[in-house]
């Protein structure tokens, strides 16, 4: 894992292998989102989904369990019923904080390259988070563990349209549940050089997350709380309420300058009401309750707006993804977020079992609500299976391709007069063909979207390739994504540093919760 300076047979090992790879993928690049958004509500309905919210903060309020933050609101003059830790807070108090926070800011990794700009109309795609099991078609389905951890980091950082990693891309199983997020950090940091999520549970976790991040960039702490690295996602415990573990990370995170976003896990018929409409009131309750927490602790602090409303099956009780109701959700939640001038987060999700067709036409659903909904960070992006108890490797492969395909759509049209090809159609008498032209020759090579996946061969050359399905040739591309992978280069003394601070933690908490 330690890895040193650069050596002259590295380089060639490295230009070896990117010769063999033949990954065909799409350059760095900023996404920014050229169309106008998507809007399922009128601006009347808005306002009823808004005042609803303020009803609910102000009338029913929000469960916190914490003494400090129920202290915090309370001093800020809202209500706190001490027997059942209910918090009530007006609606001219909640504006005001939400109303601190920043509508945009950036989140910078160690290669500044990788730098994410969150908001405004900036899409930001993530890697499949918080899984406790991963599958590929070699190896079947099976409890998460630390190599397949590293697998996906590896995967994450070789494809250049992933930008940054959730809370842990699967669960690793396999090591001690106190002490797995340092393995984890150390992975992220060590195989990837691009932004990822501290473990929003409690305040030990994000300490660690922040030291070991400002190890990796060669910088004290404080250095990193005016140039952020990390985020967390936290989740309000729907329906109406705010653990303690939760809101500990999110303002430990606020007090080392790093960014916080708040999602409620609103999914109707189970943790809200059936309609969608109350399921949006209750996600736009929840979430600016805990954004005003952040704004009330740390005025200033960035966070962003999450929605993660869906539904459940009604006949199992199974949660839903990838269906219209999601994809309405997805887009409202977008004009809410964009009503407080907040960045939104949202999510490319499905329900499927399997890598099929069904995993593919929800996850479009869902991501292009996202993305129509101006969606800045795009959560499990790629690698989403089973309504997220699974993180698939050929999954992972087909979102990439997706996701290629979505980017290469955003790309403008240009309309310079060689583009416009008035000479070029000229050229070509009627019921000719444009083939051989100078126009085509000159533009064959990148004139299109070249697939990473997708097999455009007729029957009789794909029969003599070997039939294989675009599930088959996933499963050749991350096996060769994986044997041709190399690390970013990074600093040896920054890795002695975090190995160091590593072993020194897993001493100081022992059995014990950090």
């Amino acid at each position: 894992m330690r890895r040193g300076a650069r050596t002259s047979k590295r380089e060639v090992r490295k230009a070896v292998r990117s010769a063999k790879s033949a990954l065909n993928q799409l350059a760095p690049q900023v996404l920014d989102n050229p169309y106008p958004p998507l809007c399922p509500l009128t601006p009347d309905q808005l306002e009823e989904i808004h005042n609803a919210s303020m009803t609910v903060l102000e009338s029913l309020g929000i469960e916190v369990t914490s003494d400090r933050v129920r202290t915090m609101f309370q001093s800020l003059g809202g209500s706190v019923d001490e027997t059942t830790q209910i918090v009530r807070i007006d609606r001219e108090t909640i504006m005001a904080l939400v109303g601190k926070a920043p509508q945009h800011f950036s989140l910078t990794p160690r290669n500044a390259a990788n730098q994410l700009l969150i908001g405004g109309r900036r899409i930001n795609c993530g890697l499949v988070s918080g899984p406790p099991n991963v599958h590929d078609r070699i190896n079947g389905r099976r409890p998460g563990n630390f190599f397949d951890y590293q697998t996906l980091i590896k995967l994450g950082q070789t494809f250049n349209v992933i930008n940054f990693f959730g809370n842990q891309s699967v669960a690793p199983t396999d090591l001690p549940a106190n002490t797995r997020h340092l393995d984890t950090y150390r992975a992220n940091i060590i195989l990837s050089d691009k932004v990822f999520s501290a473990v929003p549970i409690g305040k030990g976790r994000v300490q660690d997350a922040v030291h070991m991040v400002a190890l990796g960039r060669g910088m004290t702490t404080d250095e990193l709380s005016e140039d952020p690295s990390l985020f967390g996602n936290i989740n309000i415990n729907s329906p109406r309420k705010l653990d303690d573990s939760m809101s500990d990370a999110a303002l430990e995170l606020a007090h080392y300058g790093q960014a916080v976003i708040v999602t409620p896990f609103t999914l109707l018929g189970a943790m809200t009401p059936v309609t969608l409409a109350a399921g949006l009131v209750q996600q736009n309750a929840e979430a600016l309750f805990g954004l005003a927490m952040i704004q009330a602790f740390c005025p200033g602090a960035p966070v962003v707006y999450g929605g993660f409303t869906s539904n459940v099956d009604m006949r199992s009780g199974a949660p839903a993804f990838g269906t219209p109701e999601n994809a309405k959700a997805n887009l409202a939640g977008g004009q809410l977020a964009r009503r407080y001038g907040l960045p939104y987060r949202t999510s490319g999700c499905n329900a499927s079992n399997t890598t099929d067709a069904q995993a593919v036409y929800e996850t479009q659903m869902s991501m292009w609500s996202a993305v129509l909904g101006h969606g800045n960070l795009l959560y499990h992006a790629a690698g989403w299976l089973e309504g997220g108890l699974v993180a698939s490797f050929e999954k992972l492969i087909i979102d990439v391709e997706m996701l290629q395909n979505l980017i290469t759509m955003f790309s403008p049209i240009n309309t310079s007069e060689e583009e416009l090809g008035i000479d070029a159609i000229g050229a070509v008498s009627p019921g000719g063909h444009f083939f051989g032209t100078d126009h085509t020759m000159a533009r064959y090579e990148t004139a299109f979207y070249t697939p990473l996946v997708s097999d455009w061969q007729n029957n009789e050359n794909w029969q003599a390739a070997g039939a294989k399905d675009a599930t088959e040739r996933a499963t050749a591309l991350w096996q060769q994504a994986i044997e041709t992978f190399e690390a970013p280069l990074i600093d040896s003394a920054r890795c002695e540093a975090m190995d160091e601070y590593v072993d020194r933690r897993k001493t100081q908490i022992g059995s014990s919760d950090p």
